[in-house]
């Protein structure tokens, strides 16, 4: 599998980690300052999604101690799902 993936870009006035254009994921790696869900951070992942993004979100100690796991994790969300397919697949049987 191969995607294009941004570093650092700044997104609808928000600035992300990184970003797939293509398959519409914010990945995020943070920090003990995103502690606390605060009011900005709200309005910057609702401000995405509204955008069409999905949101991962890793902590900084789960990407240094468990590297595979943060790696799986995107890998499944930048594959297509099955059952998207299925949908997909019966929209255009039916017309819906």
């Amino acid at each position: 599998m191969s995607t294009a993936v941004a570093r650092t870009l700044r997104r609808d006035g928000y600035v992300v980690d990184f970003v797939s254009f293509e398959h519409r994921l914010v990945i995020e790696i943070d920090g003990g300052q995103h502690s606390d869900a605060d009011e900005y951070e709200q309005r910057r992942m609702h401000c995405l999604e509204a955008n069409g993004f999905r949101i991962l979100r890793f902590w900084n100690n789960d990407v240094t101690e468990n590297e595979e796991g943060v790696f799986d994790t995107i890998v499944a969300a930048l594959s297509p799902s099955p059952l998207a397919g299925e949908e997909g697949a019966r929209r255009e049987a039916t017309g819906r």
